[in-house]
């Protein structure tokens, strides 16, 4: 009987370091807010807050309501990357109608000493994770030698499409800067609900600017990512997400077209 009472003395033990371990170390999982097909559609007021986010993971990206400017997160701080190429931090209260958050918990670690291209940092991590399957977080700490973004300005309804919108929308070019660059690799099979492949955002180090990168060139810097398997997505309750036409027969190239 004494021996029966230890064994589940320890076995209770167990499981209350197990618990604390599990509270201290959230799971990888990803949360999202709404689609990516819904933005394509012009969806652009959610009612998720900056604060509701930072509940859900310490990084991630996004966009703001009418999609003023483009999100970015890590470390538990947000900021907005504005149209005109500078950057700020973001208010609590300021709400997204597209996000995706984790708490960033990276497996691998890679350091580039020499210049790299966006394609050399994708080969890297797809040596890694060879699975189309899972998704991926990333995020590369460095000395960029140029890096272009872009950037969606403030939209007032009636919202045209997401396509329409990025028709004239602004560039701009970062040389010599250090900075963060964040982003996810997401599984082929999620087009439309996700954007499917690389999505990136870029902050300097100053945080006075970024953007929605669409290329860039690593001079050096250290690149951390990690597999990430679980997705859990709010689907929006409002009229706007509601009547909204989530599967347009042209969902992929549509995607691929503002992303690009």
């Amino acid at each position: 009987m004494c021996n029966f009472v230890s064994d589940c003395s320890c076995e209770d033990q167990l499981k209350e370091t197990l618990s604390k371990l599990a509270d201290e170390s959230p799971e990888k999982v990803i949360y999202q807010t709404s689609l990516m097909s819904a933005l394509l559609n012009g969806v652009y007021d959610g009612s998720t807050t900056v604060s509701d986010l930072l509940r859900k993971g310490d990084f991630g990206l996004g966009t703001f309501n009418q999609l003023d400017g483009e999100l970015i997160a890590f470390d538990s701080n947000v900021y907005q990357l504005r149209s005109d190429g500078s950057a700020r931090p973001a208010r609590p209260e300021q709400k997204t109608p597209f996000a995706v958050m984790t708490f960033f918990k990276p497996e691998y670690q890679h350091q580039f000493a020499e210049t790299a291209t966006r394609d050399d940092v994708h080969r890297v991590i797809d040596s890694k994770i060879t699975s189309d399957n899972q998704f991926c977080a990333l995020r590369i700490s460095g000395r960029f030698r140029t890096v272009e973004t872009r950037t969606v300005p403030c939209q007032c309804r009636p919202y045209r499409t997401m396509p329409e919108v990025l028709g004239n929308q602004p560039t701009f070019s970062f040389s010599e800067s250090e900075g963060e660059l964040i982003g996810f690799r997401t599984p082929q099979y999620m087009q439309g609900i996700n954007v499917a492949g690389y999505h990136e955002h870029f902050i300097t180090e100053d945080r006075q600017g970024g953007g929605h990168i669409l290329d860039y060139v690593l001079e050096q810097g250290t690149l951390t990512f990690g597999a990430i398997s679980q997705l859990v997505i709010d689907l929006p309750q409002d009229k706007d997400f509601l009547q909204a036409d989530l599967n347009p027969h042209d969902l992929d190239e549509a995607i691929r077209a503002v992303e690009s």
